[in-house]
């Protein structure tokens, strides 16, 4: 069955994988510490419709540590966090949203795809299930694989404070 769009929780921190307006899976998530919000610089998750627009990361190893949606060439580990306690980890995979509604999420300062705003891998000990990234949507890289292999470029991506709603896009 071919998946029709995620359906991401602000709220409940969970995402949704969806065809026929039913849910296939649902994976545990971190969105902004900073809450909803879709301004430039804000950090904040930006809400409303979406799309894939671009898969990065297929074939590469779990770990790979992506700067700039380039593979580094780096491979996380415990010993690589400790050396940059401050860095922002986007492992494995990364599936970069834009924004569908002008003004919105997309154009002028509240572009997503110019704010570079992906659904990203993350640390296994990173926390999922509450609000903690930068305005990105965390996950652990297997789970991550499982969604970045279902998905084409195009899925639809909705970006809602309320919690997933059976039959909203059938």
């Amino acid at each position: 069955m071919s998946v029709d769009y995620l359906h991401i929780s602000l709220r409940a921190q969970r995402l949704a994988v969806c065809a026929n307006g039913q849910v296939l899976d649902f994976y545990a998530i971190s969105t902004a510490a900073n809450g909803a919000g879709e301004q430039r610089n804000s950090g904040c998750t930006p809400r409303g419709r979406h799309r894939v627009r671009i898969k990065i990361g297929e074939g590469c190893p779990i770990g790979t540590v992506f700067r700039g949606r380039r593979p580094t060439g780096e491979m996380y580990s415990a010993e690589l966090a400790a050396l940059y306690p401050e860095r922002d980890w986007i492992l494995t995979r990364i599936l970069w949203l834009t924004g569908l509604e002008s003004g919105r999420n997309r154009g002028g300062e509240v572009d997503t795809l110019r704010r570079f705003i992906y659904i990203h891998g993350c640390p296994e000990n990173a926390p999922l299930g509450v609000a903690h990234s930068h305005g990105c949507i965390r996950m652990h890289s297997h789970d991550l694989i499982a969604v970045f292999n279902a998905v084409t470029i195009g899925t639809l991506v909705d970006i809602q404070m309320a919690p997933f709603e059976a039959g909203r896009y059938a």
